[in-house]
């Protein structure tokens, strides 16, 4: 048997975060609860460079910051607990990355 991942996407502040953690609680304890970026020491961190108002970054930069993000928090988190038949339940993931960087901010989706 296999786990499930299951992402939670929208505009900020719709209620994300919030229909994140009641699909946990319903699902008990196989449901593990992740953020992007967050979810292991480098997501974190980058997660407190992107919110810091005084850090000016790039489009292409903040578009591989949160790549960095995400790639830890698969390989930390989110593959071994599917490994381990857990429920994976993201509040944001690649999506978010398409809109904003992707649209947003002009990048594109075809890279």
């Amino acid at each position: 048997m296999s786990g499930l991942f299951v992402t939670i996407e929208g505009i900020d502040r719709s209620g994300k975060t919030t229909q994140a953690a009641l699909l946990c609680e319903a699902l008990g304890e196989r449901a593990l609860a992740v953020r992007e970026p967050g979810g292991t020491v480098v997501g974190e961190r980058v997660r407190e460079v992107l919110k810091d108002p005084e850090i000016v970054i790039g489009a292409r930069t903040e578009a591989l910051l949160f790549a960095a993000a995400r790639a830890e928090l698969v390989a930390q988190v989110i593959a071994p607990a599917l490994v381990a038949d857990r429920i994976v339940v993201s509040d944001r993931f690649l999506d978010s990355s398409l809109a904003y960087q992707g649209g947003a901010r002009k990048l594109g989706v075809a890279r």
